[in-house]
């Protein structure tokens, strides 16, 4: 029972890995002063998770990426930042809840929009709560795999049934001959 266990945990572990959602921040306009870019609106319209990626797509000659605090962010002080990146092709992994502040750090650019607040709400994740090991059931019968997901949302509940199908089929496969043991 304790192997069953530990490979259910490590099936968690790999498809949270795989829910991870990819935000190019600013979409197609990427990081930058032109087109003039509503980040505050572009961050609003994500559902932020940890485990999450922001890409940063940017002119390395014209911009950068500061991570800051919230005072920092609010007034545009670009002095003392938590972290820098300077590639134009930066990804950051969110492992935490709670709100991520960025901005450019060129002079003027913030000033002028070019600063995100990525936000992951402090909620309970609407993770698949495991369910208790009672009895063993025959296999269902196949079912047909959804449509291709058109969007993060969609991608994510695919993910969680795909979750709840292999804690199942593991279960079956491997609880019954440990039980029986």
């Amino acid at each position: 029972m304790a192997f069953v266990v530990r490979v259910l945990a490590v099936l968690v572990l790999v498809l949270k890995l795989s829910m991870a959602a990819v935000y190019k921040v600013g979409d197609s306009s990427g990081w930058t002063t032109i087109g003039n870019v509503d980040y505050k609106l572009w961050s609003a319209t994500k559902n932020f998770q940890v485990g999450d990626i922001i890409k940063f797509e940017y002119n390395a000659q014209f911009h950068n990426v500061m991570r800051v605090t919230h005072a920092m962010y609010k007034t545009c002080n670009a002095s003392l930042p938590l972290e820098t990146y300077t590639t134009g092709n930066d990804s950051i992994t969110i492992t935490t809840q709670g709100h991520h502040f960025y901005m450019c750090g060129v002079p003027g650019h913030c000033q002028g929009g070019q600063k995100v607040d990525i936000n992951v709400p402090r909620t309970p994740s609407a993770d698949v709560a495991p369910t208790p090991l009672v009895s063993v059931s025959p296999p269902a019968p196949a079912v047909k795999a959804p449509a291709p997901a058109s969007n993060v949302a969609n991608s994510k509940k695919s993910h969680s049934v795909l979750l709840g199908l292999a804690g199942a089929v593991l279960f079956v496969v491997f609880g019954s001959s440990m039980i029986l043991a």
